[in-house]
């Protein structure tokens, strides 16, 4: 049986290697790819097929120990397909996640280089004011709004999808915009800088089958655009009247004033006086997510 040539091979003790100062880094680098892909794994729909795999892998290692030639002939033979499979039905997952590699720099995500000083904010603090007060001006009288703040993604292809403004960003402007029966009120509004530039914008709705069954359209959509851009979208609910953040990905529900207000600064990428090197940049959150 293979029991025993298991344990001469991978418990004997005197068969482990010597590990060098490369095989340290090596280590490092897969665990950090390996967290990664965890993290992007539990956040899709293949966390389900994940569950999958471990109890075929289980299966599949009895086999081999117990000998059982039937069941590994079958499992060589169908795993060829099986990958060729996966690749196809999992096909939008895997686009999203190569789009986020593409616009995350891996080296700023792990290493903090902290020099930004002279650097000019993404937008004014009148323009976060005047986004805040809109937000929750509507959502007293529960009027639905989905407004997309523009980062370092260019949103272009959406922006055509809409009707062009090209107008400074104003609460009254947001209001009127987004009024019941109004030619502008169905759709996005793409924000770049202190401006409106686009309204009744189309954006991707999100197939994330953890959202809540009770969230409409604009927050899948709002969730959509936040999967395949780097941009932050705010949501007003017109049902409820709450305010809801997205962003990465991920949705926070029910923010208040102050929430919103924070997660508008800290896309300002406001100068600093000071310069700081940190071995590890950790995400530190302001907001606590909301449970679904």
């Amino acid at each position: 049986m293979n029991i025993s040539k298991f344990m001469q091979q991978y418990v004997n003790l005197d068969s482990i290697p010597e590990i060098t100062r490369t095989d340290i880094v090596e280590i490092i680098i897969l665990s950090f790819m390996i967290y990664q892909v965890m993290v992007w794994i539990k956040r899709t729909r293949t966390w389900s097929l994940l569950k999958g795999f471990v109890v075929v892998g289980i299966i599949v290692f009895f086999a081999w120990i117990f000998e059982m030639s039937t069941i590994l002939w079958l499992f060589r033979n169908v795993f060829s397909i099986g990958i060729t499979a996966l690749v196809i039905v999992f096909q939008p997952e895997l686009r999203k996640a190569l789009e986020q590699l593409g616009r995350r720099n891996l080296i700023s995500s792990m290493f903090s280089f902290d020099s930004s000083r002279g650097a000019e904010p993404r937008f004014t603090d009148r323009t976060i004011n005047e986004i805040v007060k809109a937000s929750f001006e509507m959502g007293k009288v529960k009027t639905g709004a989905l407004m997309v703040i523009e980062r370092n993604t260019p949103l272009g292809e959406y922006e055509r999808t809409g009707i062009h403004v090209d107008a400074v960003l104003s609460s009254q402007l947001l209001i009127n915009i987004f009024e019941h029966n109004t030619p502008l009120h169905d759709g996005a509004v793409l924000i770049r800088g202190n401006r409106i530039v686009s309204a009744t914008c189309y954006l991707p709705l999100s197939d994330n089958l953890l959202l809540s069954k009770e969230l409409g359209t604009r927050h899948r959509a709002a969730v959509g655009i936040s999967e395949v851009t780097d941009s932050l979208t705010v949501v007003v609910s017109e049902e409820t009247g709450y305010v809801s953040v997205a962003m990465e990905g991920e949705l926070f529900r029910n923010v208040d004033a102050h929430g919103l207000r924070n997660h508008l600064s800290a896309l300002q990428d406001k100068s600093q006086d000071t310069r700081k090197f940190r071995l590890w940049k950790g995400r530190g959150k302001h907001e606590e997510k909301v449970d679904e």
